[in-house]
């Protein structure tokens, strides 16, 4: 960096052909502005000025010397003032990491408002139902679906999201209707093996006990529309969370069960690296998302979940 410096005072010596004017401009003292010439032409190994008692000249690598300078030296600001905007107004490339799921039936759609509203910003996006790790992958912010536990990342919850039981019509009519959760252990259940606990359901009453239920199933998978799918046409008992269901409790394709045993409520949130310079980019997607789908899941209007 004293390399850099002292191009710059030499750039201005040039300018001003005067080692006192330089001084002056740059808020320095006359010999620290000579010195700074002195020590870039002995670490080139060239003079690069003529000196004389009433003129400064620039020798011929003093010359190209200039030249490049100031133009290294108006990239250098160029490239300042651009930084500065990224504080200042949100741009350029923003990676997201978000749940495949709740991206293709919620957030999708909503994606072009935050677009139009933040030109500037280049969204990338990726899918992924596992905890990618932030730092690592080089991720800006993360929509997580979980009850969350204590971490070094930032979080900022976006919504409340339930979990709901629930099966088809034609499932109840052929197996029955299960009133208690120990009822559960009579049903084919559709696994979901991304659940910490994927082989038991911990549901808890109206007076806060715990049952916890060992589950068996003849399908388990890794993604929530196709457990959803196969609830549908009749495969047995799902827990979803209830951005999945709203359409079809409110048609009556599926029916909620079990409404007074409660899963572990979840919640959608916002995960970051760190609260410290936080970029306008990041801040203003956290701030869309508690926009677009906070206080309260609109998904969930209308649905006979109590």
């Amino acid at each position: 960096m004293q390399s850099l410096t002292d191009i710059a005072i030499f750039v201005k010596v040039v300018e001003l052909s005067s080692f006192t004017a330089a001084a002056e401009a740059l808020d320095m003292s006359q010999p620290v502005v000579s010195k700074a010439v002195t020590r870039l032409e002995e670490k080139l190994g060239v003079r690069l000025l003529n000196r004389t008692t009433r003129r400064l000249s620039l020798t011929e690598a003093g010359s190209e010397l200039y030249r490049r300078s100031v133009r290294a030296l108006e990239e250098i600001a160029d490239a300042e003032s651009e930084l500065a905007r990224f504080q200042i107004e949100p741009r350029g490339t923003l990676r997201v990491s978000a749940p495949m799921s709740f991206s293709i039936l919620q957030l999708g759609a909503k994606l072009q408002a935050f677009l139009d509203r933040h030109p500037g910003v280049n969204l990338e996006l990726n899918l992924d139902d596992r905890q990618v790790d932030l730092v690592e992958e080089g991720f800006d912010v993360a929509i997580r679906i979980a009850h969350l536990r204590d971490s070094s990342l930032v979080a900022r919850k976006i919504v409340p999201c339930r979990q709901v039981l629930c099966a088809s019509p034609a499932y109840l009519a052929k197996h029955g209707t299960p009133e208690r959760p120990e009822d559960l252990l009579e049903h084919k259940i559709i696994l979901y093996s991304f659940l910490s606990h994927a082989r038991e359901w911990r549901l808890v009453d109206e007076q806060g006990e715990t049952h916890v239920v060992p589950l068996k199933g003849p399908l388990q998978t890794n993604n929530g529309l196709v457990n959803r799918a196969a609830c549908l046409a009749g495969a047995g008992i799902v827990m979803l969370p209830s951005f999945y269901l709203g359409d079809q409790l409110r048609s009556g394709e599926l029916v909620p069960l079990l409404c007074k045993f409660r899963p572990v409520d979840l919640a959608i949130y916002a995960v970051y690296p760190e609260r410290r310079n936080l970029s306008p980019k990041v801040r203003a997607f956290v701030d869309f998302l508690a926009e677009t789908f906070g206080p309260e899941p609109a998904w969930e209007k209308g649905c006979p979940l109590d």
